[in-house]
């Protein structure tokens, strides 16, 4: 009877402790939240085994800052975080808010980067070993249930070593060493980056210029890399498009250009520059591209044949004839 009245109790007392800390998720974790001085930009990074954890800890809007919040994490920190900075409180200022209101400070780690650079970061006294989180000039890394106990100092060194680089790079290159250097010791599941203007143009469909997740993979950085490389790609291609719009073929050829050296087996990027040589009366260069599409998969060649009832492909019925031949 005494060790059935323990666990009843036991049982009850995490129960308790658990409705205490709602809304929680377990996201132990590595993270970095950061502002480039040169661009303004804002950013937050994080790597966990935890499935799905840039839904949990990363959290971040353009002119107003970046919040990481993990250890038993408190999903409320991200949004009331960003409404109070746009109120205009500090970074500290606003956690000193959210902490004073919060039961479970104790087993909390959140990290605040707002739109001046101001830099505010909490490790409770009962986050997991190894934890803590080291704040630098205008950025903040912080982990718990590290491995090691070298985790954030690889983070601040990664991050500092690498200014030379657009602040993505230099979030990811802070995951990395985190993970060079122990990471969770419960392994790795997920990754997240999300990256915003450092002003506002109250669009904020359009206002992250990096928001990227990685849900659940074996190397979730190395998945994390590869989606950033390709969304770089596709940039250029998103510029390449503009240069059209408004006549400098040469300018959308470069960026056309660069994204297919970036990605030299993606067939859309291959297509859409043959499409646009094509429409602007350089239909024998784009030829060459065409056919290399269309031998890879024929549906592209279905594709171009529904074009030009579209308006999206210009060309004669003669050139429309050579281009369907390859």
């Amino acid at each position: 009877m005494r060790y059935g009245f323990l666990f009843v109790c036991c049982f009850a007392g995490l129960h308790a402790f658990s409705q205490n800390l709602r809304p929680s998720e377990l996201a132990h974790t590595f993270s970095i939240v950061a502002r480039d001085a040169r661009t303004g930009e804002m950013a937050v990074g994080v790597q966990s085994h935890w499935f799905s954890v840039g839904t949990a800890v990363s959290w971040a809007e353009a002119g107003v800052g970046a919040v990481a919040t993990q250890s038993f994490t408190n999903k409320s920190f991200g949004i009331r975080g960003l409404a109070l900075l746009k109120e205009g409180k500090t970074a500290q200022e606003v956690l000193t808010e959210l902490l004073s209101r919060d039961e479970g400070r104790d087993v909390r780690q959140v990290a605040i980067v707002d739109s001046k650079g101001n830099v505010a970061a909490h490790t409770g006294t009962k986050c997991i070993q190894f934890a803590d989180h080291i704040t630098g000039e205008q950025f903040s890394v912080q982990s718990n249930m590290m491995l090691t106990d070298k985790v954030s100092e690889a983070m601040e060194s990664a991050y500092e070593t690498s200014m030379q680089l657009p602040l993505a790079e230099r979030v990811m290159a802070a995951l990395n060493a985190a993970q060079q250097a122990g990471g969770d010791i419960r392994g790795k599941q997920s990754a997240a980056l999300i990256v915003v203007p450092g002003k506002s143009k109250a669009e904020p469909w359009n206002e992250r210029s990096v928001d990227l997740r990685v849900d659940d993979h074996e190397n979730p950085l190395i998945e994390l890399g590869r989606l950033y490389k390709v969304q770089q790609a596709y940039e250029h291609m998103n510029r390449g498009d503009l240069a059209v719009e408004v006549n400098d073929m040469p300018g959308a050829m470069r960026e056309y250009g660069a994204a297919m050296k970036m990605l030299p087996e993606n067939l859309e990027m291959q297509y859409w520059t043959a499409v646009t040589l094509a429409n602007n009366k350089e239909v024998e260069k784009s030829l060459t591209l065409f056919k290399s599409v269309f031998s890879a998969e024929k549906n592209w060649k279905e594709l171009t044949r529904r074009l030009p009832a579209v308006g999206l492909l210009t060309v004669s019925d003669a050139d429309l004839k050579r281009i369907m031949a390859q």
